[in-house]
């Protein structure tokens, strides 16, 4: 017996922040609208983020914070549906949020808080969601689309929006399907790569390294023709924290990166006032004062200095200040989709109406959200291209 298609206005693949957001606005607008996703449970990667209290905007959201083929493609829809927009939202559903460093806003409570907003507008929507569900076949049947799904039933939709995400983090399901089914349609797909992800180094680097896993420092990061200045943690597999995730966007294998791990410090000058102090005090212990303690004695290990400070030239200090806030290495590659928290590449902008997110040679076809390629800093950036691009093309799918 075959199967009677179930018919609605707007088919949403991908239940996180983009597609939900991309939902409400849809249903808002009188469509009938069906919202998928092969999970069990909606905005999985809203739960886990900012250790589970969601940096689900930055105050500082604007195109400079983006990368990709054309990074000013997001400008359109980041001023549409600001961070500002976002945060009125947040205020009327009554969750309490805070600032952090660099314009980062997080839930006081729970990243919970964000999904159950937008689950109960998706409901007063009258949006249907549906969970461990994902789609087995899509194909553009007459002006619309017609979709088969895990269990078998069928789905036809005059619009289709891909907001399925990127790689990143396939332990939560994480697959390019958007891509292959952009493709599928004609689209192109840039090259992608893990990005905001920990960046590894070669066996005898990582010998160097290891001890010192759990040191962190504020550091400035070079690399790919820019810097950060945010925190470097040492892991036991190389390099992380924000400054190493956000520098890993813009870094290719092959490439050195230089760190700076006393900025604004002119360690030369620490050094020889010590000296001059107390001429009995062992190097590394001076050090130590600049910098965390297993570094300084780790730094002064690999430049070969020790002893006393008086039985140090001041060639040998500068070394040291070259050490700290010059340090050049090269890495080998990174921790992959594994870690990373987003997808650096995607569906090409340039097939994309910047206005609407609507496919300019596929009618009633929408990307949102990471399955394009648009890429935010580490920070809370990734979240408003995902409210921003779903509130677009809810506007008119």
């Amino acid at each position: 017996m075959k199967t009677v298609p179930q018919t609605v206005d707007v088919l949403i693949v991908g239940a996180g922040a983009a597609g939900m957001m991309c939902a409400i606005e849809a249903g808002r607008r009188g469509r009938s609208v069906r919202i998928l996703d092969h999970a069990r449970a909606p905005g999985e990667k809203i739960r886990i983020s900012g250790g589970g209290r969601c940096n689900f905007t930055n105050l500082g959201t604007g195109p400079a914070n983006f990368l990709g083929e054309n990074p000013r493609f997001a400008t359109s829809v980041l001023t549409r549906y600001s961070q500002h927009d976002f945060v009125q939202r947040v205020d009327r559903a009554g969750i309490a949020w805070h600032e952090k460093t660099l314009g980062q806003l997080f839930c006081d409570d729970s990243a919970k808080q964000i999904i159950r907003m937008l689950t109960d507008d998706m409901g007063a929507a009258g949006v249907v969601l549906s969970l461990g569900t994902s789609v087995e076949r899509v194909e553009r049947v007459g002006e619309g689309y017609e979709a088969t799904l895990s269990d078998g039933s069928v789905v036809r939709a005059a619009s289709l929006v891909l907001a399925s995400g990127g790689k990143s983090i396939p332990k939560m399901g994480a697959t390019g399907w958007a891509y292959d089914t952009a493709r599928g349609f004609g689209l192109r797909v840039t090259e992608t790569r893990p990005a905001l992800v920990p960046l590894t180094f070669e066996a005898g680097l990582l010998e160097q390294l290891t001890p010192l896993a759990g040191v962190a420092v504020d550091a400035v990061v070079k690399g790919g023709g820019t810097n950060f200045s945010e925190a470097m943690l040492f892991t036991h597999r190389g390099l992380s924290g924000p400054a190493i995730l956000q520098i890993s966007s813009y870094w290719r294998e092959g490439e050195a990166i230089t760190v700076a791990m006393a900025p604004g410090e002119d360690v030369y000058a620490r050094l020889k006032a010590a000296k001059e102090e107390n001429g009995k005090q062992m190097v590394h212990t001076a050090l130590g004062h600049i910098v965390p303690r297993r570094l300084a004695e780790s730094l002064c290990e690999r430049e070969g200095v020790s002893g006393k400070l008086a039985e140090v030239g001041d060639k040998t200090l500068r070394r040291l200040d070259g050490a700290v806030n010059g340090w050049t290495v090269k890495p080998v590659g990174s921790e992959g989709y594994r870690t990373a928290e987003v997808t650096l590449g995607g569906i090409a902008t340039d097939q994309l109406d910047q206005q609407t997110m609507a496919a300019k040679t596929v009618p009633g076809l929408y990307v949102i959200g990471e399955a394009a390629d648009v890429t935010g800093w580490l920070g809370g950036y990734n979240f408003q291209w995902a409210w921003s691009s779903g509130w677009a093309a809810g506007q008119v799918c």
